[in-house]
């Protein structure tokens, strides 16, 4: 009996689905807004459906630099100090800080514009080393068609950006060339830190037709400023990612950040089980959604056309 009882055993151990190992998974941002918050949110759903449970044989460590890189670089060393399983940088100043902080530790970066530009990797399909990740390049072309089509008479597009995020400035010189292609002029702002975004935007007034503001973390980290001056000088603010539109954006055409979470964890996912991350491509986010504001939009003069009502993927009154 005893032996009969043992196999029986032993044959449901067999029959059972593995349980995923214990791990570690340290995932840090550069600051919280929406988007940022939305795609930590969907890398611990990717870990989740994938066996990997926080408190059970998942810990899941999150850090917030607050906007400042020197406590973005602290963390980074803190986290490879702590030895985790796969580190998660969200945001090209995070993942700049933890790449330049280990060379052993895998990490797998995401919402990253260019992570070529950012330094990051020297090959995008063949990364090498210890790091891999995921890029929200923003489709700026049909930015600026979205533009063209909601503003037909606009000539000039007001940039809101800081200078020091890698990332803006590869959007800043996309933009560039794609407006041109369609007779528009891009006028740039600076804001170095989110108090200075309002005074950013108000040099705009006057000097550009509406506003545009890109994947940036300092100028989304203070969105409402900007809405303010837009709305004050009645001039269409478009933005580069969808969650900044449920905060004051006419519309934007982007990402849903918690998918491109998701697309993320599920890289983190193939790291746990075993791949070098510089044997892993990096990936381009996919999937565009066109989400309109029109309580924005009357506030900012704006008259949305039917095609853009009816394509829509998601309206806010």
């Amino acid at each position: 009996m005893r032996a009969f009882i043992l196999a029986l055993a032993a044959a449901t151990a067999l029959a059972m689905p593995a349980k995923a190992e214990d791990v570690t998974v340290a995932v840090t941002a550069i600051v919280e807004h929406p988007a940022l918050d939305a795609a930590r949110d969907g890398i611990k759903e990717a870990l989740a459906e994938a066996g990997y449970k926080d408190g059970e044989n998942l810990t899941f460590l999150y850090e917030s630099a607050q906007g400042n890189p020197g406590t973005a670089a602290q963390i980074a060393r803190q986290f490879v100090g702590e030895e985790p399983t796969v580190i998660v940088p969200i945001s090209t100043p995070s993942a700049q800080a933890v790449v330049s902080a280990t060379r052993d530790v895998p990490v797998v970066f995401t919402a990253v514009s260019d992570p070529l530009g950012a330094q990051l990797v020297k090959d995008i399909e063949k990364p090498g080393g210890n790091v891999t990740g995921l890029s929200d390049m923003s489709p700026v072309a049909d930015h600026i068609a979205l533009i063209k089509e909601i503003s037909p008479d606009a000539k000039s597009i007001g940039f809101l950006y800081n200078t020091a995020e890698t990332n803006s400035v590869s959007i800043l010189a996309a933009l560039k060339e794609e407006a041109a292609k369609s007779g528009m002029e891009v006028v740039e702002s600076v804001a170095t830190k989110s108090a200075e975004v309002q005074g950013a935007a108000r040099a705009l007034v006057g000097r550009a037709d509406v506003f545009y503001i890109p994947t940036d973390n300092t100028i989304v980290s203070a969105f409402e400023a900007a809405v303010g001056v837009a709305e004050e000088a009645k001039l269409p603010l478009y933005a580069g990612d969808t969650a900044s539109v449920e905060r004051g954006a006419v519309a934007a055409l982007g990402f849903n950040y918690f998918d491109v979470g998701k697309q993320t964890g599920a890289i983190v996912v193939r790291v746990l089980k075993g791949e070098a991350p510089g044997d892993i491509p990096v990936t381009v986010a996919a999937g565009t959604d066109l989400v309109i504001n029109k309580g924005a939009a009357e506030k900012m003069g704006v008259t949305f056309p039917e095609a853009i009502l009816s394509r829509a993927t998601r309206v806010i009154e």
